[in-house]
């Protein structure tokens, strides 16, 4: 005799901030916007929701929270070209965001294998990028001067 086979645990799990799963109807009831508003945006680009084999419209939980963004710009008395130029140097401040941690860290790794380095040499003499005087960085341009005529010299 077999014994029952278990019965596969339901993920009590909440979905990621970016998986599309809220309908328009729901999502319109959490922004407090009226689901045309909500078509609307996603006409204009405001907001992208994902989308369901048929076409409809799935809102993640980042796009309900632009959303609400969207909608507390526009009732400040922002137009939609203003809120549109406003998230995109939001997206744009936050990208630079993101690069300058990327490179303070490239920076933070730099500097310790630069320490290791001269830990373990005890000199300077063999790094190149150390700069170790100011005359050394000194640029002299050397070329052929030619006459306002242009053959002379």
């Amino acid at each position: 005799m077999t014994s029952p086979q278990p019965r596969p645990r339901r993920s009590t799990e909440l979905p990621g901030p970016d998986v599309p799963v809220y309908v328009i109807s729901v999502a319109a009831e959490l922004t407090g916007l009226h689901p045309q508003t909500l078509r609307a945006y996603d006409r204009l680009g405001l907001v992208s929701p994902g989308r369901t084999g048929g076409g409809g419209r799935r809102y993640s939980w980042r796009d309900i929270e632009l959303l609400r963004e969207v909608a507390e710009l526009t009732a400040s008395g922002i137009g939609l070209e203003g809120v549109r130029r406003i998230l995109d140097l939001e997206n744009h401040v936050a990208a630079l965001r993101q690069r300058v941690q990327e490179l303070e860290q490239q920076l933070s790794t730099t500097e310790y294998a630069l320490s290791v380095s001269l830990a373990d040499r005890g000199s300077v003499r063999n790094l190149p990028a150390i700069r170790t005087s100011v005359a050394a960085q000194s640029v002299v341009v050397w070329g052929r001067r030619q006459g306002i005529r242009g053959g002379e010299q």
